[in-house]
């Protein structure tokens, strides 16, 4: 399974650990994420997602998982959701 949120496309990012010596080692910063199942009343369906908790707050924010994808980004969406956001526009 890969290390990627499904709705904004957050992945794991890679960078240095600069000690105070000035050493560097590369390290790699994974996403906090999290499986969450959600119900999307409108195509009468139950879908388990793999999402950041920054995703999951901004669902509850704006009042729903449709209303998500529909504000999202289509190529940051999985393709599982872009079949999704596909049905809900029709």
């Amino acid at each position: 399974m890969a290390r990627k949120c499904e709705l904004t496309g957050k992945g794991p990012t890679t960078g240095n650990l600069v000690s105070h010596s000035n050493i560097k080692t590369r390290t790699r910063w994974l996403p906090n994420l999290k499986d969450k199942k959600y119900t999307i009343p409108e195509l009468g369906l139950v879908i388990k997602l793999r999402l950041s908790s920054r995703a999951i707050r901004t669902i509850d924010k704006l009042g729903g998982i449709s209303h998500a994808i529909r504000k999202a980004k289509v190529a940051n969406l999985s393709p599982r959701l872009q079949s999704i956001r596909n049905q809900l526009e029709y």
